[in-house]
């Protein structure tokens, strides 16, 4: 694994993985919030957004998490695996509830600076839908991209034993 692609539902602990990936295997981590967002959660532009994504896919190695499916064929067809994380929406509501009020106003550290924690009830709504609007699409993705080792994770138990089978 030197080129890892992680997806799945905000929540789901796709930074976390990544974060935890990238120290057992000594990998740079790209979170694409942190090419997406500035300061105030203010988005830089597309054309902006593409070009530090560029630079990211040309580096050798990296783990890059986070979903932004109109990007999601460029780093399917640059991986070598993708790392589903097919959970629940009771478990990425729970994650992501869990993560509001362990952060308190706070950014994560996949945010820049200046982006606190917040509740938006239209977020909230994009969890609860997001695998009735994004599965499909992003198991058609991942079938496409056959020279990518796929690694699907339903639970948080899952993805636990997958870490520790690494070690």
């Amino acid at each position: 694994m030197e080129r890892v692609v992680i997806i799945g539902c905000p929540g789901s602990g796709k930074s976390t993985l990544g974060r935890a990936l990238g120290e057992q295997l000594n990998l740079p981590v790209v979170h694409l919030d942190r090419l997406w967002w500035t300061k105030g959660w203010q988005n830089v532009s597309r054309e902006e957004f593409d070009t530090r994504l560029e630079n990211a896919l040309n580096l050798d190695q990296w783990i890059i998490e986070g979903n932004y499916s109109r990007t999601l064929e460029a780093r399917l067809q640059r991986c070598d695996t993708v790392i589903y994380l097919d959970y629940s929406r009771w478990v990425c509501l729970w994650g992501f509830f869990q993560r509001l009020l362990t952060r308190k106003g706070t950014a994560r550290p996949d945010l820049p600076e200046g982006c606190p924690e917040k509740l938006e009830w239209d977020f909230v709504k994009y969890i609860w839908n997001f695998n009735k609007n994004n599965k499909v699409l992003n198991d058609t993705q991942i079938a496409k991209a056959k020279h990518a080792r796929a690694i699907v994770l339903k639970n948080r138990k899952e993805t636990r034993a997958f870490l520790e089978s690494l070690k």
